[in-house]
């Protein structure tokens, strides 16, 4: 049983909406301890991880907490400052913002949790580890491409979108790298490989780009025609659409595909971080991990964890294309005021450039 609740509360001046979901300990057990967890990844899609992790860990209430990335950044800030009680640990898709947390002082190192196996770049001073293989991919409404050949890489998409303008035209999006943060960490990456990417953006300027804040609104405008493609949507939103959507269809560039993966840390303040770090280590075992790619359908980095969806599988399957962010200082260079305006102002030229 679950019991949910709905909280108001104001962070940066606007009010916000915060769903707390309050776990009890498995089997009626009595809550003897409380782990507390601030996450992005919704609650309806976690709970396996809850469930099986307080199936080891009995007497074990957790209370959870689904918000956006940069309330749990600004809340974990505030509350350790004022030396209040924190999340036990924060889970988070805004990479850089939970590299900047523990570049800031705000992260406890973890150093008894295995990273076995792991990828080099998937874990950074024992303190932010990396939980996913998450792919960023163009989305495509299938009817729409019954009579054309479909893009396999940005060169491809470029020549698409100039040759079937009137096709086209306000039937392309992306995300507003001014209001998502996920979709400004991609285009970020984009720069690094493909000094070119400008033309493309460019492109969807002249194509009448629509620009949303969220995946789910370009998935559902792809998925029942009313545009035809999508750049740049994170893949595991995309493939749990299109198990549901048999017109949408997904395409990794061929020149790269983007890869990111969530970050979880354990707080500086946190009340419980012998709890945080017991669940960290869940997340991150081979058993965490199978639930993680078999019922909450992200892609699991554990190497030993077999199936599609998988880091391994991919690997195997796309190769040297994939290309993974790195968690590293690097994260945070746009965090800066002054180069993330002016990575901002030349997006917001190439998109006016026909």
């Amino acid at each position: 049983m679950r019991i949910a609740c709905l909280v108001l509360f104001v962070l940066t001046g606007m009010a916000s909406a915060q769903a707390v979901t309050v776990f009890p300990p498995a089997n009626g057990a009595v809550a003897e301890r409380t782990v507390t967890v601030y996450s992005t990844l919704d609650e309806t899609v976690s709970h396996p991880l809850v469930d099986a992790f307080q199936q080891a860990n009995p007497g074990v209430a957790v209370r959870y907490e689904d918000l956006q990335s940069l309330e749990i950044y600004e809340r974990v800030i505030r509350e350790t400052d004022e030396q209040a009680e924190t999340a036990d640990l924060i889970i988070s898709s805004a990479m850089d913002l939970q590299v900047k947390l523990v570049n800031d002082g705000y992260a406890q190192a973890v150093p008894e949790i295995s990273t076995q196996g792991w990828p080099e770049w998937a874990s950074w001073r024992k303190s932010a580890f990396g939980l996913t293989f998450e792919p960023s991919v163009i989305v495509y409404h299938k009817p729409s491409f019954e009579a054309l050949d479909l893009p396999q890489n940005r060169a491809d998409l470029i020549d698409l979108l100039k040759s079937s303008e009137a096709q086209f035209y306000g039937r392309v999006a992306t995300y507003d790298v001014e209001r998502s943060g996920l979709g400004f960490l991609f285009l970020a990456r984009d720069r690094e490989h493909n000094r070119d990417i400008w033309e493309l953006v460019s492109a969807f300027g002249a194509a009448g780009v629509k620009l949303y804040s969220n995946s789910s609104a370009i998935l559902d405008r792809v998925a029942d025609g009313r545009f035809a493609l999508g750049y740049n949507v994170l893949g595991s939103y995309a493939q749990s659409w299109a198990s549901r959507k048999p017109d949408l269809g997904i395409i990794l560039p061929e020149d790269y595909t983007v890869v990111m993966s969530r970050i979880a840390l354990v707080p500086e303040g946190a009340a419980n971080p012998d709890l945080g770090k017991a669940l960290l280590s869940f997340l991150m075992s081979r058993e965490g991990q199978t639930i993680m790619a078999r019922d909450v359908r992200l892609p699991a980095l554990h190497p030993d964890v077999d199936g599609p969806n998988t880091a391994s599988a991919m690997r195997a399957r796309f190769g040297p294309q994939l290309r993974p962010v790195s968690i590293s200082p690097g994260l945070v260079v746009y965090l800066d005021q002054v180069k993330r305006a002016r990575f901002i102002a030349r997006w917001n030229e190439a998109l006016r450039t026909k």
